[in-house]
């Protein structure tokens, strides 16, 4: 299975950090609460949201503010006979 990089350039196995997680306006007092978590990307939805280690909510990219901080290494095969 191929893995591909989305436009905002994160990949399953990235791990992030969460500078700023949109709280809409004071309106969702959990949001602020993620500020500074650290996780690895274990899912990209379909509608390009990343769920991972840090917790129950999907960061949003172009809403919420995060870093990558550490590339997913690749997963290279090598059959030998």
């Amino acid at each position: 299975m191929v893995q591909r990089r989305m436009p905002h350039g994160v990949k399953v196995g990235d791990t992030i950090r969460i500078t700023r997680m949109a709280d809409q306006n004071g309106k969702d007092w959990q949001a602020t609460r993620y500020n500074g978590r650290e996780g690895v990307v274990e899912l990209i939805d379909g509608i390009g949201q990343l769920h991972g280690t840090w917790g129950g909510l999907a960061v949003i990219p172009g809403e919420d503010e995060f870093i990558v901080i550490k590339r997913a290494e690749s997963l290279r095969l090598r059959l030998s006979f």
